[in-house]
């Protein structure tokens, strides 16, 4: 058989048999006197074993090795591994599609998302509450953030924090104004005028709403923690002051 009449038969393209040349897996048959490569029974029988080891999600290392006739593993042990792995693959996906389950059926997915069912819900009932604010839009991006990048534990901590917010009409009232005063300073020249009243009242808004367990819990807020900087570096210098003083508040009041 020419190469092309072997892939045929075997169902693969003649690049397939090439690659497997290249790689060792599939012996180069001899070559005839015109040049051309001429393919035996046992070649398209290794070639054919090949393709069912693929088929079964073998890679093509794991092929070699079983190929091998001083292969490490034999085959019903690779196939073992391979069972195996399917299985962790089979539970990661049944995981993940409950995952996205419970996000749809919380309703409309929101624009951080994907997040928890629960951050989920608590965003919708801030996108209620305020759909015009950018510094409420701002913080459900670090939330998202936070809830991504926090360990199990401090984010069951943090979400249990925030979910207190908008738990009750006072709070959320709270939340409302803290949001208000905070965006009345974007356009605010906080250079020009450091001790404008309008950055402490919003500092003392925010610091009356945020969970004292939302706090870094090692770096203080005026120290040069990476997470701040950036978190400052977001908002309008005045935003930015106002922020860092009721972090201070909190702060000193958690001592």
């Amino acid at each position: 058989m020419r190469i092309g009449e072997l892939a045929a038969a075997v169902g693969v393209t003649t690049r397939t048999v090439r690659h497997y040349h290249h790689l060792g897996l599939l012996p180069e048959p001899e070559r005839r006197a015109n040049g051309y490569r001429h393919y035996g029974l046992r070649h398209a029988v290794a070639l054919a074993r090949i393709r069912r080891l693929t088929e079964l999600g073998l890679g093509l290392a794991e092929v070699r090795d079983v190929l091998a006739d001083d292969a490490g593993k034999d085959l019903a042990e690779v196939l073992e591994e391979l069972d195996a792995d399917l299985a962790r693959q089979e539970a990661a996906i049944r995981d993940r599609r409950a995952r996205l389950r419970a996000l749809l059926d919380v309703g409309d997915v929101p624009a951080e998302g994907p997040v928890s069912p629960e951050l989920a819900a608590l965003f919708a009932a801030t996108a209620a509450e305020l759909p015009d604010s950018p510094a409420a839009a701002k913080d459900r991006e670090v939330l998202a953030l936070l809830e991504t990048a926090a360990a199990p534990a401090d984010r069951e901590r943090l979400m249990g924090a925030v979910s207190t917010v908008f738990g009750s009409p006072d709070g959320a009232a709270r939340a409302r104004e803290a949001y208000a005063l905070l965006d009345a300073l974007a356009d605010v020249d906080a250079e020009a005028d450091p001790d404008d009243p309008r950055i402490a009242e919003a500092a003392r808004a925010i610091a009356g709403f945020v969970p004292r367990e939302m706090l870094p819990r090692e770096a203080r807020p005026d120290e040069a923690h990476g997470f701040l900087r950036a978190l400052y570096a977001d908002f309008a210098p005045a935003q930015a002051e106002a922020i860092r003083q009721a972090l201070r508040i909190l702060w000193e009041g958690r001592r």
